[in-house]
C-alpha cells in the first residue's frame, strides 16, 4: 500500500508542476493554445520546439527588420547579428514557458527592453 501511495503522490506532484509551468504563456500565442501543445512542440512535449516550428508563423526577415537598430547600435540586431546572421536558434533566446534571455547577453550588455521579463 505504501509504494502505491508514494507513486500516486509523485504522479500528482508531477502533474501540478507541469500545469504550473504551462500556465506561464505569452499572450500573443494565445490562439495556438487551443490547438494544443503539439502545434508548437513538433519534437515532442519534453523537447523545445524546432526552429521550423517557429518559422511556420514567424518570418525571420520581418523579425530582423523589426529589430533593426541605427547608428552605433546598428550591429546589435538580435535577429540579424554579426555572429549568427539570421541563423541563431530561436530557443537560445525565446521560451514560451520560461524567462526570455537574449543569447547576446551572455557576453554583451546591450539594452533590449523587450527582454525585461
Amino acid at each position: 500500500m505504501k509504494p502505491m501511495m508514494t507513486l500516486l503522490v509523485l504522479v500528482f506532484s508531477s502533474v501540478i508542476a507541469l500545469s504550473a509551468q504551462a500556465r506561464d504563456k505569452r499572450d500573443y500565442h494565445e490562439a495556438l493554445y487551443e490547438e494544443g501543445c503539439k502545434s508548437c512542440h513538433d519534437q515532442g512535449l519534453k523537447a523545445f520546439p524546432s526552429d521550423e516550428s517557429c518559422l511556420q508563423c514567424h518570418d525571420m526577415g520581418e523579425l530582423a527588420e523589426q529589430t533593426k537598430r541605427e547608428g552605433h547600435e546598428a550591429k546589435q540586431n538580435p535577429h540579424d547579428s554579426m555572429h549568427y546572421g539570421q541563423e541563431a536558434p530561436c530557443m537560445e533566446c525565446h521560451g514560451e514557458h520560461t524567462k526570455k534571455q537574449a543569447i547576446c547577453m551572455d557576453c554583451h550588455n546591450f539594452d533590449y527592453p523587450k527582454f525585461k521579463q
